[in-house]
């Protein structure tokens, strides 16, 4: 894996972590969530007359990606309604390049050397031990609301490495990676959109009136993230590119930290030093 793929990945991680803070930090994280795959589709609609379209081959992996990840963002924004962040972020992130892994190499041929399933490993270990540092509630109320958070992250896990594999085939038949991108948020944008519409018409209307900045910055930054990513998995194996990706919870962590004011313990700080270390064996694979 080159040095300028590597970059280029981490940099689709940082802007992953900022558009989740930005949902997260909304009053409503459902319909923030919502506005935020709304301006991702506004940009794409705006850029899609001049770029290439992608070969039919990849329409039938669009529509499965589209299905996907609409419970993608569904389940996150359950999620960060029922925990912290620093919590959720995690286990969804993290639990992801592990099952891509194991399902990569008899659904599309691509083996992981020694030393790159060391850093899937490495990775996957240190989520664990953000898992057990963060499994510490002080009532009994947030401890049934950290259960919610948890089986919430965990199934968004299996729909990640679901949609991650989806269009780490997707975007190799397309021809097209950047193309391919937007019309997944197009797909999205306008069946969340169209949903929350029927269901519940004036508290969107409402929302966006006084939200729509999270629809520009939140949009562009989940565009810019995953159509990096895709470009990335054009370039390397899809579990490599997965992997690095989730490093993504390193910038969570710190961004959870600083702004959204919440508390890292010794043990949390240990298990990010495990993923990093993951990052780093990537690199040298």
């Amino acid at each position: 894996m080159s040095g300028l793929v590597v970059a280029i990945v981490l940099f689709a991680a940082l802007l992953h972590a900022s558009w989740n803070a930005i949902v997260k930090s909304g009053k409503d994280t459902f319909l923030s969530t919502v506005l935020v795959s709304v301006g991702a589709a506004l940009i794409s609609l705006a850029v899609l007359p001049f770029v290439t379209s992608p070969a039919s081959a990849s329409w039938p992996w669009l529509a499965a990606s589209a299905v996907a990840q609409l419970a993608y963002y569904s389940l996150l924004a359950a999620a960060y309604k029922a925990g912290d962040m620093s919590h959720a972020y995690p286990l969804m992130r993290g639990s992801a390049p592990l099952i891509v892994a194991l399902a990569s190499w008899p659904l599309i041929g691509e083996r992981l050397s020694a030393m790159q399933m060391g850093a899937v490993a490495c990775i996957c270990a240190g989520i664990l031990g953000l898992y057990v540092a963060a499994r510490r509630p002080a009532t009994a109320g947030t401890a049934k609301n950290t259960g919610r958070a948890t089986a919430f992250a965990l199934g968004n896990a299996c729909v990640i490495a679901s949609y991650t594999l989806i269009d780490g085939i997707g975007v190799r038949l397309s021809g097209a990676p950047a193309a391919y991108t937007m019309w997944i948020f197009v797909l999205n944008g306008t069946g969340l959109l169209l949903w929350t519409a029927l269901r519940r018409p004036a508290d969107l209307l409402a929302y966006a009136q006084t939200q729509w900045r999270l629809a520009a910055f939140g949009g562009f930054g989940t565009l810019a993230s995953y159509g990096l990513a895709l470009w990335a998995m054009t370039q390397a194996p899809v579990a490599a590119i997965a992997a690095l990706r989730e490093t993504s919870i390193l910038f969570a962590i710190a961004i959870a930290a600083l702004f959204l004011r919440e508390k890292i313990s010794p043990r949390r700080y240990l298990a990010i030093a495990l993923i990093a270390a993951g990052a780093v064996l990537m690199r040298m694979a």
